[in-house]
């Protein structure tokens, strides 16, 4: 857990407003001005701004205490956030579906990332893909004998939808289950296991999709841009209290998009800070390689990826994550965004 200083007091000036601020500040949880804020992150590379904000001292302009809580996965952060432990978080869209769908008051004030994965295989499968198309998967399970082994993560989560979204309608082959074996393998554990031959392919985000990359066995199928262009990765989702509180909400946004600028003028310095921050073997020469990647797109405007949401909600909803698609309505908060534009 990392703790930031709250510079709310120091940006203002006065005995009085010192005070009242101060008061203001004992309200907490109460109608008064936030006087602390948590945030939650997964510690991937579609969530660069974070990590920039983080190294970069961002947080520290945002008048409220910030404090920032890693976590290992989006279900986690789903149950933290649903029990009020967490304020903000860094995660997939996927999971803040499912946290508005459960009732939750909040909203998505930024989005972080699009575009964000590769469907990676073997070199045999590559060939046999830019042969075949959409036929690759009857003809490899006529040759093998036996499906296609994908090896992706959980069933609803954003990389899941967008290759159940390639199968069923970009290349029309019919239920995804029906149509390749699926096993659940964590985006980290993703490329041994398909160099060891235990899986045939797997959609993966970056770095991993440019490891994957370097290796002469295996290769590019699709980059996920094409197959759904402009889709959602991840997004700056808050609840009630943050959005309630105009000054922290835009302040939020504001950061983001400095750190989405940063990222962009400096995706080295960028790829440092993400490096610095996830660990687990990602290297900075990874971490920096990973910059050029299609699937590297980083951004904060919400309003660009409202259409896609929706078409990856109707796919959330068939897998049972969510009892029916949410409204944008409900599921964005752009009032913090659009007030900066102005």
């Amino acid at each position: 857990m990392v703790h930031i200083s709250r510079r709310r007091l120091l940006q203002k000036a006065g005995a009085t407003t010192v005070a009242a601020a101060g008061i203001a500040g004992c309200l907490g949880r109460g109608g008064g001005p936030l006087d602390s804020v948590t945030i939650a992150y997964v510690p991937i590379y579609p969530n660069m701004q974070h990590y920039v904000m983080e190294q970069e001292n961002y947080y520290e302009d945002v008048p409220a205490d910030v404090t920032i809580e890693r976590f290992s996965s989006g279900p986690s952060v789903v149950k933290a956030f649903a029990s009020g432990d967490v304020d903000v978080a860094l995660f997939g869209i996927t999971p803040a579906m499912v946290l508005v769908d459960k009732g939750t008051d909040a909203g998505i004030l930024a989005a972080n990332s699009r575009n964000g994965f590769k469907v990676m295989g073997t070199t045999e499968l590559v060939e046999l893909y830019e042969q075949e198309g959409a036929a690759m998967f009857g003809r490899f399970e006529q040759e093998y004998g036996r499906k296609i082994r994908f090896g992706a993560p959980p069933d609803g989560s954003v990389p899941d939808i967008v290759l159940r979204y390639w199968i069923q309608e970009d290349l029309d082959v019919g239920e995804m289950e029906s149509a390749i074996n699926k096993s659940k393998v964590p985006p980290a554990k993703a490329v041994q296991t398909i160099q060891s031959g235990d899986i045939d392919a797997t959609i993966i985000q970056e770095p991993f999709a440019t490891i994957i990359s370097q290796d002469d066995g295996l290769g590019e199928l699709v980059w996920s841009g094409n197959i759904l262009k402009n889709h959602p990765v991840t997004v700056l989702f808050a609840n009630q209290r943050v959005l309630d509180d105009s000054e922290v909400a835009q302040s939020l946004v504001e950061q983001h998009m400095a750190a989405t600028e940063f990222t962009s003028d400096s995706s080295d310095a960028a790829a440092a800070h993400a490096t610095s921050v996830i660990g687990s073997g990602v290297s900075e020469d990874l971490a920096t390689a990973a910059m050029d990647s299609q699937a590297s797109d980083f951004f904060s405007d919400p309003h660009a990826i409202t259409d896609q949401a929706a078409t990856m909600g109707e796919f959330v909803a068939n897998v049972g994550n969510i009892e029916e698609p949410v409204a944008t309505e409900n599921l964005f908060a752009f009032d913090p965004y659009d007030a900066i534009q102005e």
